[in-house]
């Protein structure tokens, strides 16, 4: 088993490799090796449970694609993730304070999170549609767009488009421009 494992990994590896630097351009907070080994862990669950035994090599990539863009996705809200590397670097350059949380940036988060809290109850309260606010409390809920999409009856586009349409509106009170 283990050896069909790493047969698997060696022939996919640079494909695999190219996806987690695409994805990487996109979400720089992730370094290239810290998306490759979560596509491994992935890769090796899902071997070991026997789900990519009769696939193809083209499915079991794109398999992994959606796995990370769908975890980058879950991690990006929760936490701010720095590289081992780039901390160590910063460490010896004697600039590691830019990472720790001093009294001052909880303040700063603090008041951030405060507006950001004001200014959603505001597009909340005068400018959504109840749709709008639903898929809203079911992003919060952390339910993926096709899921919102079954929850409501529609398809997972028609979501895409309603979130499109609720970021426009959130941009306009943003901006300034629907306040007072």
């Amino acid at each position: 088993m283990k050896n069909n494992f790493e047969k698997l990994i060696k022939r996919i590896s640079p494909v695999l490799k190219r996806i987690t630097y695409k994805l990487n351009g996109h979400f720089a907070f992730f370094n290239d090796e810290d998306l490759f080994q979560e596509a491994l862990v992935y890769l090796w669950q899902v071997f070991k449970d026997g789900k990519i035994n009769d696939k193809t090599d083209s499915y079991i990539l794109q398999g992994c694609y959606f796995h990370l863009k769908n975890y980058i996705r879950s991690i990006n809200d929760k936490v701010k993730l720095i590289s081992i590397e780039t901390f160590k670097r910063n460490e010896e350059e004697g600039n590691q304070d830019e990472f720790l949380w001093l009294k001052d940036q909880k303040a700063e988060v603090f008041f951030e999170d405060l507006n950001s809290r004001l200014l959603c109850e505001t597009i909340n309260n005068n400018g959504l549609t109840e749709k709008e606010k639903e898929i809203l409390r079911f992003y919060s809920q952390g339910l993926t767009t096709r899921d919102i999409g079954k929850q409501l009856g529609v398809s997972h586009v028609r979501v895409v488009k309603l979130t499109h349409r609720i970021r426009e509106k959130c941009r306009k009170y943003r901006d300034g421009s629907q306040l007072n």
